[in-house]
């Protein structure tokens, strides 16, 4: 690791550490107490050895699957799968208090990318993707980690495991492996006692198929900012783990919409949001319907529509999330 990027991390990290934040994590997701330190280690073993790159060659079962995607939700489809998703966690170690997590200031991706094959531009497409369908969310990637509020760690398979542990420490990393069931990719935020996310860290295996590594990319950076639970019983939603998708789907765009409307403000209950979704939800409606609209019109004449496009589509692909308190 070059000397001045790891006096860097560690000078950011000292100011992430003087004020520690409540963490949760999300795996497809997890948490991090003592997170700068942890990635430094992580990107360590990202550098201890690489594998050859990989031709990435487009398939067609992610385009089928958008084409194959429900698109209209009804209202109560829609408020169901956000309280589910917006306030739960699959796993969480630590109490239980259901309130809203968001970032209420802009967010800044910082990516290390020390493995191979190199992942940093597929990562820096999902974030354009993620700004230009979630209103009011200003995200966007930052090369100075001294600005990034929110890291993404790429690592080797076979590192995952070794990560994990540097990350949440021995004893947090089997609690999670133990309960979680051998996750592909982990995501984690830490929240101050106002219910604000004030840095989120997200871990993802480069030499997975494709379509693990946007599955997963997508769910992960999108738990990060706040929807971190999982739940099997919303059938529309990348948020659970029996479905799969590879790109950024039209019902989660309502759940982060919604989260994101500058009306739900962090620590709201699921009562103060219930009585704000009615005048909500029309706007998130119009927004996505013209966000979609636009896009899909702008990507009709181009052979890489759409993110994720590329797909060996293993079946299953797992994550979970998880909350640390």
């Amino acid at each position: 690791m070059p000397r001045h990027l790891l006096c860097n991390t560690l000078k950011w990290a000292g100011v992430r550490m003087r004020s520690p934040a409540t963490t949760r994590l999300g795996i497809k997701a997890p948490l991090f107490p003592n997170w700068s330190a942890a990635i430094i280690t992580a990107m360590l073993i990202a550098l201890s050895g690489a594998i050859g790159g990989a031709a990435h060659a487009e398939d067609a079962n992610i385009s089928n699957r958008r084409n194959a995607e429900r698109t209209s939700f009804t209202n109560d489809e829609i408020k169901d799968g956000f309280f589910k998703i917006a306030f739960g966690a699959e796993l969480q170690l630590g109490r239980r208090l259901a309130r809203i997590r968001k970032f209420d200031e802009p967010v800044r991706v910082f990516v290390f990318d020390q493995a191979d094959p190199k992942r940093r531009v597929e990562i820096a497409a999902v974030i354009d993707d993620i700004r230009a369908r979630v209103d009011h969310l200003d995200v966007a990637m930052t090369d100075d980690i001294q600005a990034a509020n929110l890291v993404v760690v790429l690592v080797r398979q076979r590192d995952l495991n070794r990560t994990i542990s540097s990350v949440y420490g021995r004893d947090k990393a089997k609690q999670i492996l133990r309960s979680l069931d051998h996750p592909q990719c982990l995501s984690g935020f830490g929240k101050d006692r106002h219910y604000r996310i004030r840095h989120a860290e997200v871990i993802l295996p480069v030499d997975a198929s494709d379509f693990t590594f946007y599955d997963c990319a997508y769910e992960e950076l999108l738990q990060a900012l706040g929807p971190i639970n999982d739940d099997s019983s919303v059938p529309w939603t990348m948020f659970n783990d029996d479905v799969q998708m590879g790109f950024f789907d039209v019902y989660d765009q309502y759940l982060l919409n919604i989260l994101y409307d500058p009306r739900i403000r962090p620590g709201m209950t699921k009562e103060e949001v219930g009585k704000l979704l009615p005048e909500i939800l029309p706007t998130v409606r119009e927004w996505i319907a013209n966000t979609n609209a636009v896009r899909g019109a702008n990507a009709s004449g181009s052979s890489s529509a759409g993110l994720g496009a590329r797909c060996n589509c293993p079946p299953g692909v797992q994550g979970d999330p998880v909350t640390l308190e």
